[in-house]
């Protein structure tokens, strides 16, 4: 019996409700316990990207109009979990899914090639930004919801922690983030943490938009960055 089935039947019993989205961010085993535990191959890792790069591009960097991701520099645990949720169907995204799969990518060793090759690319040095220019009464407002609410799993210039799942969102592109957020607010992203869920439940649309224009302005240390926003990743040269 699997640790689904267990805490399902234990909630029965207590009396007590877990939510799916819950069960999903709990769910442990799989295919990205099994990825974590293996060492990397680099060469591998440049051959599974090539699947991603059509989305994602040859950089990592997605696109500055949030339709995809900036993946490079992300945390390699994040990028195994999200990979193995959209492959183990507790993530929802159907574009995605088909590319995610053991049959387009391999299995869990090709999940650890992949993200650990992802992770050391150098990120977007011009990233998507919200509208509110930074000094601003908005940008400030933002600040101080993302220092009340954000910091304790985020960190304090959006880090992330990479032990526990959480991910980088500094250099995010802004429309990404906003429509991630809004996701996870309105419980329509089924493997969201349930603390976040619960902490940012009483955000309007207006502080939503403050705190992800702020997060999007978080300056990324150099040493992550691109020498530029013309880099051209040289492996697929």
């Amino acid at each position: 019996m699997n640790r689904k089935h267990i805490l399902t039947m234990m909630t029965a019993v207590l009396g007590l409700t877990v939510s799916a989205t819950s069960l999903a961010w709990l769910e442990a085993g799989g295919q990205r316990d099994e990825a974590l535990h293996l060492k990397p191959d680099h060469e591998n890792g440049i051959e599974v990207y090539e699947v991603c790069a059509g989305c994602h591009l040859t950089e990592g960097w997605g696109t500055k109009d949030g339709t995809f991701p900036q993946l490079a520099g992300q945390h390699k645990e994040v990028l195994v979990k999200q990979l193995a949720d959209i492959r183990e169907g507790n993530r929802d995204n159907p574009t995605m899914y088909p590319f995610a799969l053991p049959e387009s990518i391999g299995g869990a060793q090709a999940l650890m090639d992949v993200v650990t090759y992802t992770a050391k690319l150098p990120m977007n040095p011009d990233n998507g930004k919200g509208e509110w220019e930074t000094g601003s009464s908005e940008f400030e407002q933002g600040k101080k919801l993302y220092a009340d609410n954000c910091t304790e799993c985020h960190d304090k210039n959006g880090e992330g922690i990479a032990e526990k799942f959480y991910p980088k969102i500094q250099g995010q592109h802004y429309n990404y983030m906003m429509r991630q957020f809004e996701w996870i607010r309105d419980g329509k992203r089924r493997n969201a943490n349930p603390d976040m869920v619960k902490q940012i439940k009483g955000f309007s649309d207006k502080d939503m938009q403050m705190v992800i224009n702020y997060v999007s302005r978080i300056p990324v240390p150099k040493e992550d960055l691109a020498p530029s926003k013309d880099w051209l990743n040289p492996d697929y040269d």
